[in-house]
């Protein structure tokens, strides 16, 4: 017997206290519908806890060890050259617009995303299943989609089903423009258009419904503050509901999955990483010639990437003791986490840890994200996670004091709601556990 169809909805940024006060109110009937239906956990996101690593955790079942999305920005070892997926309308300037947007849009998918990792669309329409995605970051799939912007002239690889921004879009729904005004949620409510399109004609065997602009006015106002957006993302919920005909007519026909894929925590102080290593000559966008590191950062969590330096790791990780950041190297085969001069080794060791030295430097529940993130080949030498409070300014110098980011290894950052409906296996604990709960719900291996 065929499972039923499933409906994975991500709002960008949603923390669980934010949610779990929403569904006790009037006002979210949609959200609160939900969770009367369902099963309720927080569980952990994946390192760094920014949008494009987290999105490719989430739909790959992998940390980026394995699918090799670093961060938000990041130091191209191989092109030699800083890949920008925008942070900020301004580290995007300063970047390069041009290939900013191309490594966004195309490469991000088609190029930095490891082929040892397989996305939710690749293995189940390898099953023969239908699979659809609005407006997802990591999208790739088998199905070829032309471009609707005349000009763009290259072709994505996706869902059979896909919708991203107006720029591929592969059926007529007669949704509005999605980049407007995003304060006023204009992604959100084409995704709500592009996702009643969808449910009234039962196009899917499985969706991803993705919601950033709960995210973005978080940003901006901070998690607590963000309650106008969550009320558009509420409506945008509902209409998939009324669009099958009302509530228990949607539960009849779909299991739900639903999660946000970082939290988001307050930020009252901004910091320039690139301060601690201003005595170097640091890699510049058009002049990298001779640099000696490379520095990246973005909201909560930067990296250091030595290119033509003979400082070792350690000697550049002591730079950073005058705040409490946590920043995670490698040593001699373990992983060293360091925070104000205090030190924890650990490394991995049966189905557990081996562990030495002070434990308050990291805590317990860190450790498989802090290690999987030092592992992908496309990490900086030295990751720095962000101390409660304190974000990095981004490229271009912007940054988010008075408002709400994440990024961090902080519980804040990285705790998210998991919300399971229909289903037969509990919510899942962990963002990568979420691809094989919907694997095995199919019944696709992976």
């Amino acid at each position: 017997m065929l499972s039923r169809k499933l409906v994975l909805i991500v709002i960008d940024g949603l923390t669980p206290a934010v949610l779990e006060a929403a569904v006790e109110r009037q006002d979210m009937p949609a959200l609160r519908f939900l969770a009367e239906q369902g099963e309720y956990r927080r569980a952990l996101t994946t390192f760094p806890s920014l949008t494009p690593v987290c999105l490719s955790s989430l739909v790959t079942g992998a940390h980026p060890d394995v699918h090799g999305i670093p961060h938000l920005v990041w130091f191209h070892r191989q092109e030699q050259r800083l890949v920008e997926y925008g942070s900020s309308f301004g580290a995007v300037r300063a970047a390069g617009t041009t290939r900013a947007l191309r490594d966004a849009v195309f490469n991000m998918n088609e190029q930095h995303l490891s082929r040892s990792a397989v996305t939710l669309f690749e293995s189940l329409e390898g099953a023969g299943l239908v699979t659809a995605a609005v407006n997802m970051v990591c999208y790739r799939g088998p199905a070829k989609h032309a471009a609707t912007v005349p000009g763009l002239g290259r072709p994505a690889f996706g869902p059979s089903r896909f919708f991203y921004y107006n720029l591929f879009e592969s059926d007529v729904t007669g949704a509005p423009l999605a980049v407007r005004t995003r304060a006023r949620g204009s992604v959100d409510e084409y995704a709500r258009v592009v996702g009643r399109w969808l449910v009234t004609r039962d196009g899917f065997d499985f969706l991803v419904f993705y919601l950033p602009d709960y995210d973005f006015a978080s940003h901006a106002a901070g998690p607590e503050a963000a309650h106008g957006a969550l009320a558009r993302v509420d409506r945008a919920i509902g209409s998939l509901l009324d669009a099958a005909g009302g509530s228990d007519e949607f539960l009849e026909r779909y299991a739900v999955l639903l999660c946000s894929d970082h939290g988001q925590t307050r930020v009252e102080r901004a910091v320039r990483l690139e301060d601690a290593f201003a005595d170097f000559r640091l890699f510049r966008p058009g002049n990298g010639r001779g640099a000696e590191l490379a520095v990246t950062a973005s909201n909560r969590a930067g990296m250091v990437y030595r290119l033509d330096c003979e400082a070792t790791p350690r000697q550049l990780a002591g730079r950073l003791d005058g705040e409490p950041h946590v920043v995670l190297f490698r040593e001699n085969g373990q992983a060293v986490a360091r925070r104000s001069g205090a030190e924890l080794r650990f490394a991995p060791k049966g189905e557990g840890w081996q562990t030495s030295g002070d434990a308050e430097a990291l805590p317990q529940s860190a450790l498989e994200r802090a290690w999987c993130a030092l592992e992908n080949p496309n990490a900086g030498d030295l990751i720095v996670s962000a101390a409660p409070g304190a974000e990095f300014a981004d490229l271009g110098g912007r940054h988010h004091v008075g408002g709400g980011s994440h990024g961090s290894l902080e519980r804040g950052d990285s705790e998210v709601p998991m919300l399971a409906v229909g289903l037969d296996a509990p919510a899942p604990q962990r963002l990568v556990d979420v691809a094989p709960l919907v694997r095995s719900h199919f019944g696709v291996d992976a």
